[in-house]
């Protein structure tokens, strides 16, 4: 028993001084102590500071993120605003089909101009990833498994599809009454 009292260690001689040690080296201690707890409220401050910064940015980018997307779409309202309000004026309508034609390629330019394109379809084989097929008719004049009729252009994001084509796939030479034409299901 004697180990254990020689080994006891009270709160005095923690820190390895004994209870007779100067103040001054106390009071330096609760100074850095003091100092370093300083130090660290002023940057657990700095953090909460900035975690209230990004979450406000990031609100804002997903809040504001489509506005130059926007800002290039004005346009062609307003071209479409112009076409409808010049057929009304005129009574003609081969204007506003040639307005509308012209809104349309510009529109097709700003999506372009944004990293949208549309899937090629027409003759093409059947692909799942970017094809969604709606029916299947028989066909000589197209392959089989190839693409013969588009109902809805597909498009993709660079490499990201926004939204498949929805097109008839041939299912090759069918038994058709006459095997000529192409037979869609309308």
């Amino acid at each position: 028993m004697a180990d254990e009292e020689r080994n006891s260690n009270t709160f005095d001689d923690l820190d390895g001084e004994s209870s007779s040690a100067p103040s001054e080296v106390s009071t330096a201690r609760d100074e850095e102590l003091k100092s370093l707890n300083d130090k660290y409220l002023r940057l657990a401050a700095e953090f909460d500071n900035y975690k209230r910064l990004a979450q406000r940015d990031q609100r804002d980018q997903i809040r504001f993120g489509n506005e130059q997307l926007l800002k290039e779409l004005l346009p062609v309202v307003d071209n479409l605003e112009r076409a409808i309000k010049a057929a009304k004026d005129n009574k003609s309508y081969e204007g506003l089909v040639t307005g509308v034609d012209l809104t349309l390629k510009q529109l097709q330019g700003v999506l372009g101009k944004f990293g949208v394109q549309s899937i090629p379809t027409m003759g093409q084989p059947f692909d799942p990833s970017g094809h969604q097929a709606v029916a299947s008719v028989p066909s000589t004049q197209v392959p089989d498994q190839h693409v013969v009729e588009e109902f809805q252009r597909g498009y993709r994001l660079h490499d990201r599809i926004l939204r498949p084509a929805m097109v008839t796939v041939s299912s090759g030479v069918g038994s058709g009454s006459n095997g000529d034409d192409i037979d869609n299901a309308h």
